[in-house]
């Protein structure tokens, strides 16, 4: 007879999803109510206000996809692609490879623009391409590159696009909540986040935002949006404001109910003071890794403190150290992706997951497990570099 699923509690230091706070898995245990109920819908309000000031934006159509991270992608692109739609897609990493085959899957044509994984997007690259080609519709770019830990510059590659009337579509799954992301500030048209990476709730909900430039974009479409269920015309009748609400699907009541108490947490401690958390926290674990002799993939002036890719040492097996780590201490880190794969560690240090507490327990794990495999490290030296920076 099968029985009730138990899992571990793990400590969640990968690239997602990360440790969801006790209050907000608190909050999904509340009594389940109807998605069209008045009480409900007060909360939906209040949900919509708090993701725009996480946005910085005043834009109507910010809302929750009721699906991850890869659904509000697919939102902004089914939306704002129709066929023969020139789309600039920037790719140095994975999430950019999957910009381009939204593209392509709606009819779109793209124009890809490659970068050196673990390097930003090149500017000038971008501006060459719009000034070959004069009929650019949208701008695509991920902000924080999850697969290498990299972050690129939003504010000049929006610039760039409005600067030729290209429309923008941003990934911020991993960036928002854990460094600036300024949508009014920067002019981004449309962005797109997840749930799972610093505002530590569970997956499964996508926030994004439309600008008014992509909402009159999309009404004035010469074809239909070819999903029904991530058609921004249809949805804004369930998500749209005041009190009356068009059925369009059964939200997930609980989920959201997550997402509310995670965004109460952050205006509790106030967003810029999650992002230099973030920060400094990621301070004191590069010190504490350097110090053990592991460096870091990514540049110091664009790497994310939030998604830490770091050099695996010589001769030390990946797989084996991540399973050693798993078994020994519940502690989670990612492996690389592609290219990366057997090269980069990557840590995370996002929302929950982003404590003091978590940055000394990775470094003495990695600093035990690696040790006891004979690998090429400093030793003894690492939680003091790490404690003299958080003591400043």
């Amino acid at each position: 007879m099968t029985t009730s699923f138990h899992p571990p509690q793990r400590t969640l230091m990968g690239p997602g999803p990360s440790d969801v706070s006790p209050r907000v898995l608190a909050a999904m245990a509340r009594p389940t109510i109807g998605h069209l109920d008045p009480e409900f819908i007060r909360m939906m309000d209040e949900l919509k206000g708090m993701l725009k000031s996480l946005f910085k934006t005043d834009n109507e159509l910010t809302l929750p996809v009721s699906a991850p991270g890869s659904a509000g992608m697919e939102a902004c692109f089914v939306n704002l692609v129709e066929p023969g739609d020139k789309v600039i897609v920037c790719q140095n990493g994975v999430f950019g490879g999957r910009m381009k085959e939204n593209v392509e899957r709606f009819g779109g044509e793209c124009i890809l623009l490659q970068d050196d994984w673990g390097k930003p997007v090149d500017p000038e690259k971008v501006k060459a391409a719009f000034a070959e080609h004069d009929d650019v519709k949208v701008l695509a770019f991920v902000h924080a590159e999850t697969s290498t830990g990299v972050r690129s510059d939003a504010r000049t590659l929006c610039q760039i696009a409005k600067e030729n009337g290209a429309l923008t579509i941003v990934d911020a799954v991993t960036s928002l909540g854990g460094i600036e992301v300024d949508v009014d500030g920067w002019g981004i048209d449309a962005i797109y986040s997840g749930t799972q990476k610093c505002l530590s709730c569970p997956p499964g909900i996508s926030p994004v935002s439309f600008s008014p430039r992509a909402v009159e974009a999309v009404k004035n479409r010469k074809t239909p949006v070819p999903s029904w269920f991530l058609d921004k015309n249809l949805v804004m009748g369930y998500w749209g404001g005041g009190g009356k609400r068009a059925y369009h699907h059964t939200a997930p009541v609980n989920s959201l109910y997550a997402l509310h108490e995670a965004l109460v947490m952050v205006e509790e401690e106030g967003l810029e003071n999650a992002w230099a958390r973030h920060q400094k926290l990621h301070l004191a674990l590069r010190a504490g890794l350097e110090a053990m002799g592991i460096g870091f993939l990514v540049d110091e002036e664009s790497r994310l403190p939030q998604l830490n890719s770091v050099m695996i040492p010589e001769g030390v097996d990946d797989a084996q150290v991540r399973t050693a780590l798993l078994q020994n201490y519940n502690l989670e880190i990612g492996a690389g992706l592609g290219d990366l794969a057997g090269k980069v560690w990557r840590i995370g240090l996002m929302g929950s997951a982003c404590t003091q507490r978590n940055v000394m327990l990775c470094l003495d794990a990695l600093e035990n497990t690696l040790s006891a495999m004979q690998a090429p490290i400093n030793t003894g030296v690492a939680a003091q570099a790490a404690a003299a920076v958080l003591a400043e």
